[in-house]
């Protein structure tokens, strides 16, 4: 029975508890830490768990016999917590984004790899069926050769999801929308087609005047065979998250459509619906997900406790995705293109370096320590 710790008592620990209890034959939760002791008991007596409650992570570690830990704290929290669990001999699983610089990343990897611990990071959207069928359909060629695709990472927030104490500051949340919400596209980004060669980037503050941070930006990531454009934005009602992967003989879009097209002798198209059919049969054939999202990542990490199966995504694929960020950054700020991989040498390898080289696009004026409700919603699925 592998016994977890669940760190900080927030929105997204409720997720992970549910998670986890999916699992009862193979752990439990018997911790909850939470600087706010009563948010923990709060927690553990809601999803009736067998559990105890601390105030303090170390007294957590040193006296719950745990196993493996999930953190699901601020960003700025990611790095200490996870390195301070590893070192107690912990598995750990933490929630995206991994940490607030590439320098926090690389500390996390090391001492995961320095105390033969396993370091998860979250990103639930890789196990999606639309996701998994589209790459499966695009790996057997079906689409051709991809030349060009975009993500549309449409999120709305109003103003005072900002008056959280964390949120909005460079310090403490280390980004605006590209850390804090577009972390999942960039990471089905690199999933799907691995790291760019370079990115053109711009952000800005629209529409929310109690952040230092973006709430919008816009990034053209190049490939050696491929350009991909990203839109990121905090401003979008109907949050209409979206894909489309267009190769040589077809394109694909999530939500789930196919378009394929032949030449006409003029250059002009003629639909494909030979193809376009072939495209939806194998979809069709490739069925379902047995189970999504965050259940299914969590599964996995439990496997990987038991050398059942290889961890699905570790902290080095966590660390591409800070990479990925940061380098919008940097583009954005220099207003230039910037090539990966970022050095350690660059500025935008440490906190510090980022910190100091953004911009301050509003004033935090309001500032609450929590929120009368811990109700959040998990995106869109595709609009599926």
């Amino acid at each position: 029975m592998i016994r977890i710790g669940i760190v900080g008592a927030g929105a997204i620990a409720a997720v992970h508890i549910d998670g986890f209890l999916q699992f009862g034959a193979m752990c439990e939760v018997a911790a909850v830490c939470d600087t706010y002791v009563e948010k923990a008991q709060s927690l553990i007596t809601e999803k009736n768990l067998n559990a105890k409650a601390y105030a303090d992570i170390q007294t957590m570690l040193t006296e719950g016999a745990l196993d493996a830990i999930s953190i699901c704290l601020p960003p700025n929290l990611h790095a200490s917590v996870a390195i301070q669990a590893l070192a107690g001999k912990k598995h750990v699983i933490v929630e995206k984004p991994m940490a607030s610089s590439l320098e926090e990343c690389d500390h996390m990897i090391a001492a995961a790899k320095e105390n033969n611990r396993l370091l998860c990071v979250v990103s639930q959207n890789r196990w999606k069926t639309q996701l998994a069928n589209v790459k499966r359909i695009m790996d057997e060629g079906l689409l051709g050769k991809v030349v060009h695709a975009s993500f549309d990472s449409l999120w709305w927030r109003g103003g005072v999801y900002y008056d959280l104490w964390w949120r909005g500051t460079w310090e403490q949340e280390a980004g605006g929308v590209f850390t804090s919400h577009s972390v999942h596209y960039l990471d089905l980004m690199q999933m799907l087609f691995g790291m760019p060669k370079r990115v053109q980037a711009f952000i800005g503050n629209v529409n929310h005047t109690n952040s230092e941070c973006e709430d919008i930006g816009f990034a053209v990531f190049t490939y050696e065979d491929k350009v991909i454009n990203f839109t990121s934005s905090l401003v979008s009602h109907g949050e209409k998250q979206a894909i489309v992967i267009n190769g040589e003989k077809a394109s694909v879009t999530i939500p789930f459509s196919v378009s394929a097209y032949n030449s006409l002798p003029n250059g002009f198209p003629e639909p494909n619906k030979e193809l376009e059919q072939q495209i939806h049969r194998r979809y069709e054939e490739l069925g379902n997900l047995a189970l999504e999202g965050h259940p299914a990542q969590l599964l996995n990490f439990l496997l990987a406790i038991e050398g059942k199966e290889a961890l699905a995504l570790d902290g080095n694929t966590g660390r591409q995705t800070i990479e990925l960020i940061h380098a919008v950054y940097k583009s954005a700020v220099q207003q230039r293109p910037v090539d990966l991989p970022l050095e350690p040498s660059d500025p935008f390898y440490t906190k510090e370096g980022l910190v100091q080289s953004m911009p301050r696009f509003h004033t935090k004026g309001r500032s609450v320590e929590n929120f009368s409700t811990s109700k959040i919603s998990l995106g869109r699925d595709f609009n599926a």
